[in-house]
């Protein structure tokens, strides 16, 4: 491959419409994102229909102003690179068309990349000396698993949720405690104010020796609570309850993936996905890795979202080994990891 390879890469996997451009797959030359936030808040979550139209609006825009930031036209771009599951079926539709659109018309190569290794591979970008094989705890809106990471394209999933993931369960907790939506940084910012060990809520590990997560059970167990405090005309205290329910799923979190790098005989883990922006996640889990001797991977703030830096940079190293995509790929919302 040429010294300097630039990717063009575009994700719209659910409510953010984002273009990025990167130079040799870790060096970020510009990410722009354009948030549905604002647009899905007052339904409660994001809207499918709603989300697609707004990427078909926007998605031109932002490739647009990435490649303007970065300084470069049509003629530098090597590979452009699109997110094609796992997410909204009709939200990947619109980033896969585009990518495909404009691979035909400019002649450059395409590759479509799973979200999922997007969100390992954004560690890549934060960590330039961070190379396979590692353990990382994956925790987005719609995934929790622990994968060891063999080679830059190649996954081994050790354990998943079997109902809620971890996002999925912020969410539905800060419904039921009036917070609104987008749940996870809310019920975040809200436990801060709270007593974690004023609530105790049960810790689900599952049989012995499972990696695989279920947060349905203390989703229900705070609605139960709720519900019972309000029919015994006892006011709740929101931000205990947003502290010992998050204090519970990040035990679990932590614990699980601290004995997934112990009994692979690994030394590092690397936190991935949007939950991994969760202050009070990254601070147990650097307690817990410190004490246990393994070494820590955060992702910046800022690459914990959904972007198109680590679409980019997955895209890269997937092009390396295997080469381009056909131009018939497609959008496949429920994409194994």
């Amino acid at each position: 491959m040429k010294d300097r390879f630039i990717t063009l890469a575009i994700e719209s996997s659910c409510d953010e419409t984002a273009a990025a451009v990167n130079l040799n797959g870790r060096t970020v030359l510009s990410s722009v994102i354009s948030s549905q936030i604002a647009i899905h808040e007052a339904y409660g979550g994001v809207v499918p229909e709603i989300a697609s139209r707004n990427h078909l609006e926007k998605v031109n825009a932002v490739v647009d102003e990435a490649m303007e930031k970065a300084g470069i036209t049509w003629d530098d771009v090597d590979l452009i690179g699109v997110t094609n599951g796992p997410g909204l079926i009709g939200a990947l539709v619109v980033g896969v068309a585009a990518a495909k659109g404009y691979s035909l018309a400019r002649n450059i190569p395409l590759v479509g990349v799973n979200h999922m290794h997007g969100h390992v591979a954004s560690n890549l970008i934060t960590y330039p000396d961070l190379e396979p094989p590692f353990v990382s705890l994956v925790v987005s809106g719609g995934h929790t698993n622990i994968v060891r990471m063999e080679d830059y394209s190649k996954f081994t999933v050790l354990g998943g949720t079997r109902d809620d993931a971890v996002g999925e369960a912020y969410d539905k907790v800060a419904r039921v405690i009036g917070l609104g939506y987008p749940g996870g940084p809310k019920i975040d910012a809200l436990a801060k104010e709270g007593d974690p060990k004023a609530i105790h809520f049960k810790r689900v590990y599952l049989e012995k020796d499972s990696y695989d997560f279920s947060f349905s059970g203390i989703k229900t167990a705070v609605l139960n609570y709720v519900n019972s405090e309000k029919q015994k005309g006892r006011d709740i205290v929101p931000a205990d309850v947003a502290a010992g329910f998050q204090e519970a799923v990040v035990e679990v979190l932590v614990n699980k993936a601290v004995e997934a790098v112990h009994n692979l005989g690994e030394d590092r883990l690397v936190l991935s996905g949007g939950v991994a922006a969760n202050s009070r996640l990254r601070e147990a889990m650097q307690e817990a890795c410190q004490r246990e001797g393994i070494k820590l991977y955060l992702p910046e703030l800022a690459l914990c979202t959904d972007n198109a830096a680590m679409i980019g940079c997955a895209a890269y190293y997937k092009y390396k080994e295997f080469g381009q995509d056909k131009l018939t790929i497609d959008a496949y919302a429920g994409m194994k990891f």
